[in-house]
């Protein structure tokens, strides 16, 4: 007797009803609004002039808008805002880049290579996700100040160009890789490092995009630690420029959230230029193997 196999049919969103549709969509519509509500009181408090700031009743939309004025003084009083803004680009772009080879290497060899205590060794790397980075700040900074990197781009740069979270996506991305094309290039004549770089990597742009995406925004958000190892302003990040605007007794809300708009614009860029690789790659990393 053959044994017949009944596939169930899986429920999607067109088989709801319209009720439960329309109040799926509603709520979706609310989270979306609870999400963006700051951004849009951010822009808005951007534009507004100083008598604006503590008027009561308070009101979301200014009456007055000064945003050129604003943005002109935010640079009379933090005049090397353009250079924190680079300070941060330089920083963002060598950590990515710098994560980008230690990880994929990383993640590559525990994906295709077997060898003793491979399991062990990886899980102590994703232990590194439980640990708190305020255990490990101080150590840090003294290992920063005896190397002599303190103000300086390496100490900014080379302790952050290592993740776990990213070590453990990438690996993921590469474990949803076939084994036969990656055998095929090595019967072809290619090395490890060659089918690294000309098979598994192009075939992992999802996983890429989204790992590009969150180390970027980690890094250019990053706050305590170049605050701890960078005072001088050739070597001060955006979040630290923007926190020197506030003042003892009075802090100019109007300047300080200018500031915050124009480090929070290029985030935005890039999130809605990879938004679809963004929440692909983060698919993968729920992929069991």
């Amino acid at each position: 007797m053959i044994a017949r196999r009944v596939r169930r049919r899986r429920s999607g969103p067109r088989d709801l009803t319209v009720p439960i549709q329309l109040f799926s969509y509603a709520v979706l519509l609310a989270g979306a609004v609870i999400m963006i509500l700051p951004f849009l009181w951010m822009t808005s408090t951007a534009c507004k002039p100083p008598v604006e700031l503590n008027k009561i009743p308070v009101r979301f939309l200014p009456q007055n808008a000064v945003c050129r004025q604003n943005l002109d003084t935010l640079y009379d009083t933090s005049p090397h805002f353009n250079r924190y803004l680079l300070n941060s680009a330089i920083v963002t772009i060598g950590r990515t880049l710098g994560q980008l080879v230690t990880c994929s290497l990383a993640a590559y060899g525990f994906a295709r290579f077997r060898f003793p205590g491979r399991n062990l060794i990886f899980a102590l790397c994703l232990a590194l996700l439980m640990v708190p980075f305020q255990a490990i700040l101080i150590p840090e900074y003294m290992l920063i100040r005896k190397l002599g990197w303190l103000n300086s781009f390496k100490a900014l740069i080379v302790p952050g160009t290592f993740s776990a979270f990213a070590l453990f996506l990438l690996r993921q991305a590469f474990l949803q890789i076939p084994l036969e094309i990656e055998e095929a290039a090595i019967i072809d004549g290619a090395n490890p490092l060659r089918v690294l770089w000309h098979v598994t990597l192009p075939l992992s742009v999802p996983a890429l995009a989204a790992f590009a995406v969150i180390t970027v925004q980690a890094a250019w958000n990053d706050f305590l630690y170049p605050l701890v190892v960078s005072s001088t302003p050739d070597t001060r990040v955006v979040t630290i420029g923007i926190a020197l605007l506030q003042g003892e007794r009075r802090t100019p809300y109007n300047l300080l959230m200018m500031g915050s708009f124009l480090a929070t614009v290029p985030m935005l860029i890039l999130f809605m230029a990879m938004q679809r690789y963004f929440i692909a790659g983060i698919a993968l990393g729920g992929v069991k193997r």
